[in-house]
C-alpha cells in the first residue's frame, strides 16, 4: 500500500491513554482541545481515493475509521481528509481490517454523506477506462459521478422512505420496475424491417448479450427501434444506457421510451436540465427506482444496475468524444462496460463509421442491415451534380451558387412540399481570396484572415477584429476579393432571390429549429442542425461537396458521409437528393447505392494496409516543442511502438498575437493489442514528472479524432 503524507498535528489521534486525575482548573485549559477518537470495531480502514490531479498519486490512501462515523463510511460514499496539510474530497472504495502501510494512519475527517454513489461496477469501469486512455481514476470519477446537492439528496431520501413505507402493503408483483411481472411477447415493430432484427430483440428478451452494429433505414422511426430494443431489455429484468449525439436526440429517445415502456420507466440526462434536477434524476437510477437511463455522453456512467444494453446512436459525430481528460470516447467506454457487465450492445446509425466495422470484421458485434428491396422502398433517389460544369448552363443557378440539376430539383420540389439545403460552413463570407491570383486575403496589421460577417458588412480580421476596407494584395496588388467559403447566411440570402415566393428559414449554431411545417419552403441548416419536416422533406440539397471532401483530415471522407446521409434520411421515401459533389468519387457513389457499409468495409482496409486509425491505436503529445521532446524522452515505448514527429502542429498563416512557436505533435503508433502497453508507459512517464515536481503541460490524448 502507498505511504501516506505527513499529517498535521492537530488531526493524529490515536487510541487514548491511561486515565489521569485532572489537575485544578484543567476543564478551562481543556475545553477547546478535541476529543479522542478511537477507530470502529468492524473494518477501522478505509481506502479513499483523493481528489488530486497529480498522477504520482493516482492510488487509494488508507485512513482510520472513526466508530463515531462507522454506520456512515461505507464503501462508495463521499468523504473528505486531510492529505498534505490540507482538507481534501474523495470516495472511500473500500474498508479492510488492517493496513499494510506500518506508519500512523489518519482519521477520516468527516463523511460528507453516507449516500453510496460509487458503486462498484462504475468504479470498476473507471479504473479500466483511466487506464485504457492514460489518465488518472480521478478525472474519470468526475465525468461518471456529479457533483452533490444535499437539498437533493434529503428530497429523494424522504420520497423514497414514503414510499417504501406503503410498499409494505402493496402487491409485491407490481412494483412498476420493467420486468418484475410477467411480460407480453416482444413486437418487432421497426425491427421487422431487418433480417436479423427479431432474432436480436429475442435474444435481448432472454437476457443474452446481442451485439449489433446497426445501418438504421432512412426516416424518423430510429427512436422508436431504440425503445423497443430497450423495451425488450427491461422485459428481462434488466437495465440499459442509450446514448445519443444532442438534446434533440434525446428529446426524441425520452419520447419514444415514454410511449414504449410507460411513465415512470426511465429517465433522461442532460446538462441542460441545471446541477440539482440533474442529480435528482441520477439518484433515482442509483437507487434502482429506474433502470433505463437516456442522455447524452455523460450518461455513459449511470450506475444502472443489471445492465442489459448499452446503445449508441451516431458513432461518428464528434460530440461523443469528451472534451475533458482523459478524453474517452463514449463508443469505446459502452465497449468495455458491455464487455465487463455481460450486457448487448446497439450501435446504430445512418451511416458505419470504420471504428464500428472493425468491431464487425473482429467478430465481436454482427451488422444489422435491412435488405435492399426494403432499403429502395424507403429511401430517397440519389443524384450527383459537380460543381464548376453544371454552373454555366443556368444564370439564374449562378446566381444561386449551385448545379442547375440542383436548382431544378429543388423548384419542382418545392411545389410540393419544404425543400433542404445542407451548407458545410455556418456564417456569411468566411474565407476571402484575391479575385486575380487566388492568395488568401489576409489582416494587413496581424496577418490573421479575412472575412465578410454579414450583407452590409466591410472584411474583417478573424483574428485582431480590425476593418480592411481598403485592403490590396501584396502579391499582385489587386483590390478584388472573391469568397473561397460561403456560410449559410448568405446562402439564404442568394436563395431567397432565386425563390422569392417561398419562406426562407435558417437552422444552425444561432437557432436551431427543429420542426418545419409540411408546406413549401426553403430550410437553409448546417449539418447536425436540420429540423425534421412531419411528413419529410420533398427534396435535399447538398451543397459545397468538396468543403467536406478536401479537408485535411483522415476521417474526411467519413464525416462527409456521415452529415450526407443523415441530411438525406429526412427526405420522403421518393423523394429526390442531390449532391454537389463528383459522381466518380467512391464516396460519392456509397452515397448513391445508399450503401455504408461498403464505404465502411474500403476505407478499413486501406487503413489497415497504410496503418492508419482505427486499423492501429495512436496517441498524441501536443504541446509547447520543449515540453514534448521532455516528455517523449522519459517514456520507455514498447518495442513494437512508432514514433512520428514531433512537428508542428497545423494552423493556417503565422502564429496569433502575443504566441510565441506554434505548438507541436508527436503521434505513437502501436499495433491495437498493445494498447494496453503504451498507455502504461505514456502513465509511468507522466507520474515520474509529477513526482520529481517538473511541470507537466504536454497533453496526452489516446485515439485523438483527428491525426492528419
Amino acid at each position: 500500500m502507498a505511504t501516506h503524507p505527513d499529517p498535521p498535528a492537530e488531526a493524529l489521534f490515536d487510541l487514548p491513554g491511561p486515565a489521569r486525575t485532572p489537575a485544578a482548573g484543567s476543564k478551562a485549559r481543556t475545553a477547546g482541545r478535541p476529543k479522542a477518537k478511537r477507530p470502529a470495531d468492524r473494518l477501522p480502514v478505509a481506502r479513499v481515493v483523493v481528489d488530486t490531479p497529480l498522477p504520482h498519486l493516482d492510488r487509494p490512501f488508507d485512513y482510520r475509521v472513526p466508530a463515531s462515523m462507522d454506520e456512515k463510511a461505507v464503501p462508495g460514499c463521499r468523504v473528505r481528509v486531510y492529505f498534505n496539510n490540507r482538507k481534501l474530497d474523495g470516495f472511500l472504495v473500500e474498508r479492510v481490517e488492517q493496513s499494510e502501510f506500518s506508519g500512523r494512519l489518519l482519521y477520516i475527517d468527516s463523511v460528507v454523506s453516507p449516500e453510496p454513489v460509487l458503486t462498484p461496477q462504475i468504479l470498476d469501469l473507471a479504473r479500466a477506462v483511466a487506464e485504457r486512455y492514460a489518465g488518472t481514476l480521478n478525472d474519470v470519477l468526475r465525468l461518471a459521478v456529479p457533483p452533490r446537492h444535499g437539498r437533493v439528496e434529503k428530497e429523494a431520501a424522504t420520497a423514497e422512505g414514503g414510499s417504501a413505507g406503503d410498499s409494505d402493503t402493496a402487491d409485491p408483483q407490481d412494483t412498476g420496475i420493467p420486468g418484475t411481472t410477467e411480460a407480453p411477447p416482444v413486437v418487432p415493430g421497426p425491427w421487422a424491417n431487418y433480417p436479423e432484427g427479431p432474432s436480436f430483440l429475442r435474444a435481448l428478451r432472454e437476457g443474452r448479450p446481442a451485439r449489433a452494429v446497426w445501418n438504421a433505414l432512412p426516416g424518423p422511426d430510429w427512436a422508436h427501434a431504440v425503445a423497443v430494443a430497450v423495451g425488450a431489455t427491461a422485459a428481462a429484468g434488466r437495465g440499459a444506457v442509450v446514448a445519443v449525439p444532442d438534446g434533440r436526440d434525446v428529446a426524441a429517445v425520452d419520447a419514444a421510451l415514454a410511449e414504449v415502456l410507460g411513465e415512470g420507466q426511465h429517465v433522461a440526462l442532460t446538462a441542460d436540465l441545471g446541477p440539482a434536477e440533474r442529480y435528482r434524476r441520477w439518484l433515482k437510477v442509483l437507487r434502482g427506482q429506474v433502470c433505463v437511463v437516456v442522455g447524452t455522453r455523460g450518461a455513459v456512467f449511470a450506475p444502472v444496475s443489471d445492465l442489459g444494453l448499452v446503445v449508441l446512436w451516431d458513432d461518428g459525430d464528434d460530440v461523443h468524444a469528451d472534451q475533458h481528460a482523459p478524453y474517452p470516447h463514449a463508443r469505446t467506454v459502452l465497449a468495455m462496460r458491455a464487455h465487463r457487465e455481460g450486457a448487448g450492445a446497439l450501435i446504430g446509425g445512418r451511416t458505419r463509421t470504420t471504428d464500428a466495422q472493425l468491431l464487425v470484421e473482429a467478430g465481436w458485434a454482427h451488422p444489422l442491415v435491412a435488405d435492399r428491396g426494403t432499403l429502395r422502398r424507403y429511401a430517397p433517389v440519389v443524384k450527383a451534380a459537380g460543381d464548376d460544369r453544371e454552373l454555366a448552363r443556368d444564370e439564374a443557378a449562378r446566381s444561386a451558387r449551385m448545379p442547375s440539376l440542383a436548382l431544378r430539383t429543388a423548384r419542382e420540389a418545392a411545389l410540393t412540399g419544404p425543400v433542404l439545403f445542407q451548407v458545410p460552413r455556418r456564417g456569411y463570407l468566411n474565407t476571402l481570396a484575391c479575385a486575380n491570383c487566388r492568395e488568401p486575403a489576409r489582416c494587413e496589421q496581424c496577418h490573421g484572415p479575412l472575412a465578410v460577417r454579414g450583407s452590409h458588412a466591410m472584411p474583417s480580421c478573424g483574428w485582431c477584429g480590425r476593418v480592411s476596407g481598403g485592403w490590396a494584395c501584396p502579391g499582385c496588388s489587386g483590390t478584388r476579393m472573391r469568397a473561397v467559403v460561403v456560410g449559410a447566411r448568405r446562402t439564404a440570402e442568394e436563395l431567397g432571390r432565386a425563390f422569392p415566393s417561398l419562406t426562407v428559414r435558417t437552422s444552425g449554431r444561432d437557432e436551431v429549429l427543429t420542426r418545419v411545417p409540411d408546406r413549401p419552403c426553403i430550410v437553409v441548416a448546417t449539418p447536425g442542425a436540420e429540423p425534421v419536416a412531419g411528413q419529410g422533406y420533398a427534396a435535399a440539397v447538398l451543397l459545397d461537396g468538396w468543403a467536406l471532401l478536401n479537408r485535411m483530415d483522415l476521417r474526411a471522407s467519413e464525416e462527409a458521409l456521415r452529415r450526407w446521409f443523415n441530411a438525406a434520411s429526412l427526405v420522403r421515401p421518393g423523394g429526390t437528393v442531390v449532391v454537389s459533389a463528383e459522381a466518380g468519387l467512391p464516396v460519392v457513389q456509397s452515397l448513391v447505392r445508399w450503401d455504408p457499409g461498403g464505404h465502411a468495409e474500403r476505407e478499413l482496409a486501406e487503413r489497415q494496409e497504410l496503418g492508419f486509425p482505427p486499423a492501429v491505436s495512436m496517441a498524441s503529445v501536443t504541446g509547447a516543442p520543449e515540453h514534448v521532446r521532455e516528455l517523449l524522452d522519459q517514456v520507455e515505448l514498447p518495442p513494437e511502438a512508432d514514433l512520428l514527429g514531433p512537428v508542428p502542429v497545423d494552423r493556417p498563416g503565422p502564429e496569433r498575437p502575443g504566441e510565441d512557436r506554434a505548438p507541436e505533435r508527436a503521434l505513437l503508433r502501436v499495433p491495437r493489442n498493445r494498447i494496453g502497453a503504451l498507455t502504461h508507459a505514456l502513465k509511468v512517464a507522466a507520474a515520474a514528472r509529477s513526482a520529481r515536481g517538473d511541470e507537466y503541460l504536454a497533453q496526452v490524448r489516446v485515439d485523438p479524432l483527428h491525426v492528419i
